[in-house]
């Protein structure tokens, strides 16, 4: 039974939720307004936000108190801290989240509160204006994508598309991947290994990068592309060893055998593809359209930078998913609701939405904002044609609810290099990573019940 507001989380949740941690992906201002909600009150109320230090900025939350009256406190996100204040009965009342992961796993234990009646009664967020991509945010109790919206987008990428550095193709002489047709997989890394230069055993330049958000979440999208599925049907068990997730893995493992990018056993000393793109030290990049407000600030960089449709394997599906839809939720457990809610419209809905759409820092999720993204370069109108092309392939690609990705790839952190260094074969890794991870998985499911 969900609990009731106000009342502090059970300890069978509290185990439940301190079995992993959940994962954690800026936010632009302006003073344009767009619809003012007439739904809910909250004028006056102060609201406790759960996020990042870059999720919500001073200037944003001045500009909350002015246009919607609502008072922002900010906690910085800590996944134990999260836990306790939600024991202790003073839970935040927005909780920032990635909803390709986040949703089922908090969704599955009791702890979010159903928005959809909020989103019926809404002037900005209307249900028939929101994308697809929101439905990473809903979950039915057995499968993420369907049921009660529990949380919201606040921009979106299909994460496996790639950016690609024109002028490092020209001087290593390998042809552009065409415009608007995938390459396979084999293909984007054949690209990588030619890309790649190296001086006294040392990259000076990554042919690619592809590490998508989160390792877990990258395996599953790409044993989806291959044509399976790397959970089971219930999703309280991962199965690395059918022929579709045994494909994806040895490709993601020679991706890192080949050290063509970064990856754990050759990490990026930026930590992330964005500064190192920028320096003209990495050809292709799967950041997907997010990438396009750092790039769009960059002039130099802008005009040699084009954007690709997601790959694909040979046999296996055409799918262009998005691994993040990082945003909010709300506890169900908030004493402060509503008010949260007129918080998460503005966010979302009004002028911090329209800002993000103009800066080119992910499509927006409202279909009603594609308008404003950024269009008037040659560039931008080439990028908007390829990502226009892209929707279409975009399906929500289903994470369990019984583990956190962050303990999942605790794990994969811990066993993979060994096969990434070439001391255990492919199909040994994925038996150690199938006992490693059923072990967590069978934990999760007895927790939740």
């Amino acid at each position: 039974m969900r609990p009731h507001a106000g009342a502090a989380v059970s300890r069978r949740r509290f185990l439940s939720l301190s079995a992993g941690g959940a994962v954690a992906g800026a936010a632009a201002l302006s003073g344009c307004a767009m619809r003012v909600s007439s739904a809910v009150g909250g004028s006056g109320e102060t609201v406790t936000v759960m996020a990042k230090a870059d999720d919500i900025s001073p200037e944003l939350i001045k500009q909350a108190q002015k246009d919607i009256g609502v008072k922002i406190n900010t906690v910085l996100y800590s996944t134990s801290k999260l836990i306790a204040m939600m024991t202790n009965g003073n839970p935040p009342d927005l909780v920032r989240g990635v909803g390709a992961v986040d949703a089922p796993y908090y969704a599955a234990r009791g702890v979010m509160e159903d928005l959809d009646p909020y989103f019926a009664k809404s002037s900005v967020l209307r249900p028939a204006d929101l994308d697809p991509v929101n439905d990473l945010w809903r979950y039915d109790g057995r499968t993420q994508g369907k049921g009660p919206r529990y949380g919201m987008a606040k921009d979106f990428s299909q994460d496996s598309m790639f950016w690609y550095n024109t002028a490092l193709f020209d001087q290593a002489d390998v042809d552009y991947p065409p415009e608007l047709d995938p390459v396979t997989y084999e293909e984007w890394l054949d690209k990588a290994k030619r890309l790649t230069r190296r001086k006294n055993g040392q990259t000076t330049v990554f042919g690619g990068s592809y590490n998508g958000v989160l390792t877990p979440s990258l395996l599953a999208s790409l044993t989806v592309a291959a044509g399976g599925n790397l959970f089971t049907d219930d999703y309280s068990r991962v199965d690395f060893t059918t022929p579709e997730a045994r494909k994806a893995l040895g490709w993601y493992i020679d991706y890192c055998r080949t050290k063509v990018g970064p990856s754990i056993i050759q990490p990026d000393p930026n930590t992330w593809d964005g500064p190192t793109f920028q320096a003209n030290r990495l050809a292709m990049s799967n950041s997907g359209y997010w990438l396009g407000g750092l790039i769009n600030a960059d002039k130099k960089l802008a005009p040699l930078s084009r954007l690709a449709p997601a790959p694909y394997f040979e046999g296996g599906r055409r799918v262009s998913p998005c691994q993040a839809g990082t945003g909010f939720w709300i506890p169900s457990t908030s004493h402060h609701k509503d008010a949260a809610w007129r918080v998460f419209e503005w966010f979302f809905g009004e002028a911090p939405a329209k800002a993000r759409a103009s800066g080119g820092w992910g499509i927006p999720t409202l279909k009603s904002l594609r308008p404003l993204m950024p269009a008037q370069e040659d560039y931008q109108k080439r990028v908007l044609t390829v990502q226009e092309a892209e929707l279409k392939h975009y399906s929500v690609i289903a994470f369990t609810p019984y583990a956190s990705a962050d303990s999942l790839l605790a794990l994969f952190n811990q066993i993979a290099p060994a096969a990434m260094n070439g001391d255990i074969s492919v199909d040994t890794l994925a038996g150690r990573l199938n006992s490693a991870m059923n072990d967590q998985l069978k934990r999760g499911k007895e927790q939740v019940g």
